[in-house]
Parts: structure tokens; C-alpha cells; sequence
């Protein structure tokens, strides 16, 4: 059994590629990610610590684990990697290839951003990193505006809410986004930086900052950990069925 730990679009794409031929399990974190997913899709939704993951493991008899979690969900990808490590599972991981922003504030860490966003005084903040660091921006907001773009699912809205953030700085809806989109978004609230996280192509990082340059704002780029790993679907793919195809010999 494959163990797919999906919440991307790359997972629901490979996913549908590999209905009806092999035999798999995905997992989401929420019930957000499983609505992406096709409806014939065996699926988990929720989060695992590690004792739950090996668990999981041993109960499903996972014998091959693919790793398509979102770049910067690096807690889970090393509690995943230390694991199969230690039970002498197949690991295999899809990157996302890195985005190029030569005018870019880049930010190694959160904290360096949040630092860096401290230092402002009556400027408007554009955020498109999701809802998940809220709390920590909220604290730093200072004088600032800071706008947030986020998912239009409950779990995102109530993070906003319990922060704080007032419905005129909420900007619910999924993407990615065209330029044209991002442009018409960070044009109406004035944004003078946009933060983003460089999640590649799939995510709309090179339109986010395309949009910036034509309005002349700042991208704030938080980095993210360099991986080793597949960059293209269709490589991965060929290579589950080939480790398949070996272990049935």
C-alpha cells in the first residue's frame, strides 16, 4: 500500500493519474483538502503526531511512502523522513522548483520577516502566506495595515477572527491567481509589500511577483529549506510504478 500525504494540487493531480492502477491511501489535514481530491479517493483526513503516523503505517501496511505536502510544511516531512528512516520504508518526495525574484526582499525564517515587518510604520501589508503564522504577524502589526489573504474555509476564517483581524482586511478566496488578479488585489487595498512564500510555479509565486514589479511594490519572500526530490510529476509517476513493479519480482 502507498501512503500519498497530499493538501497540494500536485497530490490531487498525481492521484487522479493513479486511480484504479495501484493501490493507495492519501492524507489531508483538514476537510478542505479532502474536497479537493476526486470522490472515489481513499482518504484520512486529519492531522497525525508521529506515534499516530506509525500506527498508520503498521495498520495499513504502507510499504511506499510519497511525500507531495506543501513546501514549507517541514515539521511533517521530517517526522515523516525520520520515520520511515527507522521502519525501512521507500521515501519518496516531490519538490516544488524555486522561484526567481531578483528585486525580492528575501527572508531566511519567520522570525526574520517578522522583524523585518516590525520595522515599518503606517505602510499597508499584503499577506498571501495563508493563515497559519496570523498570530505571530498579528502581534508585530504595530501602526501597520495588515491585509490577509486566505482560504474560504471555516478552519482559516476562525484563525482571523480569533486574532483579531478586521473583516475589511480579510481577503477570502482560493487560487492561485493570475497577474491580472493579483494586480486588481494589491492595487485596491494599496499595498506597499506583498509577503509570500516561494511555493513555485503551482502555487502562483511567479505571478504574485510579476503583479509586484508592474506596481512597483516590494515582494517579501519567505525561503524555504532546500529539498532533494522529484520536480516533475510525470517522473515521479514512472517511478512508483517501476519501485512496484520491482518488489512484485
Amino acid at each position: 500500500m502507498i501512503w500519498i500525504l497530499g493538501g497540494t494540487s500536485e497530490s490531487v493531480t498525481l492521484i487522479e493519474r493513479i486511480q484504479g492502477k495501484l493501490d493507495y491511501i492519501v492524507t489531508v489535514a483538514t476537510a478542505s483538502g479532502q474536497a479537493c481530491l476526486p470522490e472515489t479517493a481513499r482518504v484520512r483526513v486529519g492531522r497525525m503526531n508521529p506515534g499516530q503516523m506509525r500506527e498508520f503505517i503498521q495498520e495499513q501496511s504502507i510499504t511506499l511512502v510519497v511525500d507531495l505536502t506543501h513546501p514549507y510544511a517541514t515539521e511533517v516531512t521530517g517526522q515523516v523522513q525520520r520515520i520511515c528512516q527507522e521502519l525501512r520504508i521507500r521515501y519518496v518526495r516531490y519538490v516544488r522548483e524555486s522561484s526567481e525574484a531578483r528585486a525580492a526582499i528575501r527572508c531566511a525564517s519567520l522570525e526574520e520577516c517578522a522583524a523585518f515587518l516590525q520595522g515599518l510604520s503606517h505602510t499597508c501589508v499584503f499577506f498571501t502566506t495563508g493563515s497559519k503564522h496570523i498570530e505571530k504577524f498579528q502581534q508585530i502589526r504595530g501602526k501597520n495595515r495588515f491585509v490577509y489573504r486566505v482560504l474560504p474555509a471555516p478552519e482559516s476564517l476562525k484563525i482571523c477572527v480569533a486574532h483579531q483581524v478586521e473583516m475589511k482586511d480579510i481577503v477570502a478566496a482560493l487560487g492561485p491567481f493570475s497577474e491580472a488578479m493579483n494586480i486588481a488585489m494589491f492595487r485596491e487595498y494599496r499595498a506597499d509589500y506583498v509577503v509570500m512564500k516561494d511555493s513555485g510555479q503551482t502555487g502562483g509565486t511567479p505571478q504574485k511577483i510579476s503583479a509586484c514589479e508592474t506596481l512597483g511594490i516590494s515582494p517579501v519572500l519567505l525561503l524555504r529549506k532546500e529539498e532533494q526530490g522529484f520536480t516533475k510529476l510525470e517522473q515521479l509517476e514512472e517511478t512508483l510504478f517501476a519501485i512496484l513493479h520491482s518488489t512484485e519480482h
